[in-house]
């Protein structure tokens, strides 16, 4: 691919270097060999920039570099630029449409015919297959599942009775939507009772699940994930909580029923939402946090009760000198002391 059209498809343009320079591939700055094209958006690899053997790089418009035998490109955002390159580079495969002689398809089950279907899935009763779709081997759809066009299902994943998949969603192994949700009543006797758990879950479309992730699906009503927003590897969706569109939610987060993520809402790895809680939009929840009344719009914040993050990083500051401030007031009071008893 020349280094010009290879501009034109990211949004970039040319800096330094030959548009007709041929680029064959892309990668990061310390792997990246001749031919490639390389990229720096965070300040601290820069150092690697003079080391890498790339033939071009991606920068931000206001970064230079001190090297005139590598090839300039400039972007907006070097980044997306750089995720665009990967994704010419290396397009998703196309499906092969088939079914596997051991995939089994319930008679009543209304699959397109250019579907990809490999070994030992199973489509249940008035199951819905829509056009483009990929199912892996061992994928189990559970009666009156829905999946819609372009969307890929990975090995393992299981998708329970009555829920629905948008377009061109992807989810990955092991995965399972709309297990049941944590509902139990106690009886007189304190026994556990379990509340039939008769609702769905929604992924509108262009969602992405990781892997080993459960969404619960809803008592009553659904749980619903809606459009474009990304759930990373083993996090715990439970019932009747909405996601809304574009959320980011990375790994080991747990929700509680009933919570309310807002658009655009980031929560870092290993947050913790109590349940029936609503957190606005573009509000994002540090690592390791957990929240248990709701969160304003737009609002950064940390630790366990969370607050304010900027808050949070003084009163931890503090916490660390603790121990001198104790050893400090301890001096004080003997001194008062001393000088009480001359």
């Amino acid at each position: 691919m020349k280094l010009a059209h290879l501009a034109a498809a990211t949004g970039s343009t040319i800096s330094q270097g030959s548009g007709n320079t041929e680029i064959i591939s892309a990668a990061g700055l310390d792997i990246a060999r001749a031919g490639d094209v390389t990229f720096l958006a965070n300040p601290r690899y820069t150092p690697q920039v003079k080391d890498t053997s790339a033939t071009a790089i991606i920068l931000n418009q206001n970064v230079e570099i001190a090297r005139d035998d590598i090839a300039v490109l400039r972007a907006k955002d070097a980044y997306v630029a750089y995720t665009l390159a990967l994704r010419l580079f290396f397009p998703t495969p196309p499906i092969v449409p088939g079914i596997h002689p051991s995939a089994v398809i319930d008679a009543s089950a209304t699959v397109a015919n250019d579907v990809e279907i490999q070994a030992n899935a199973v489509v249940g009763k008035d199951c819905v297959v829509e056009s483009g779709v990929k199912i892996y081997p061992n994928v189990t759809l559970y009666e009156n599942v829905r999946i819609g066009r372009g969307t890929v299902l990975h090995s393992g994943v299981s998708v329970r009775e009555n829920c629905e998949i948008g377009e061109r969603c992807i989810v990955h192994n092991n995965s399972t939507i709309g297990s049941d949700g944590f509902g139990y009543a106690k009886t007189e006797e304190k026994h556990w009772l379990k509340i039939p758990q008769t609702g769905r879950v929604v992924l509108e479309d262009d969602v992405e699940i990781g892997a080993n992730t459960a969404i619960d699906c809803a008592s009553v009503g659904e749980t619903r994930i809606k459009r474009g927003a990304k759930i990373d590897n083993l996090v715990q969706i439970g019932h009747s909580c909405i996601i809304d569109e574009d959320a980011l939610i990375c790994s080991q987060t747990g929700l509680a029923g009933s919570s309310h993520i807002g658009k655009r809402v980031v929560l870092t790895g290993q947050v913790g939402i109590a349940g029936h809680l609503k957190v606005g939009d573009d509000a994002v929840i540090t690592a390791k946090s957990a929240t248990s009344h709701d969160v304003e719009p737009g609002k950064v914040i940390s630790g366990i009760p969370a607050f304010d993050s900027k808050d949070w990083l003084r009163s931890t500051a503090a916490f660390r000198r603790l121990g001198d401030l104790a050893g400090r007031l301890r001096a004080l009071e003997k001194q008062v002391f001393d000088d009480e008893n001359k």
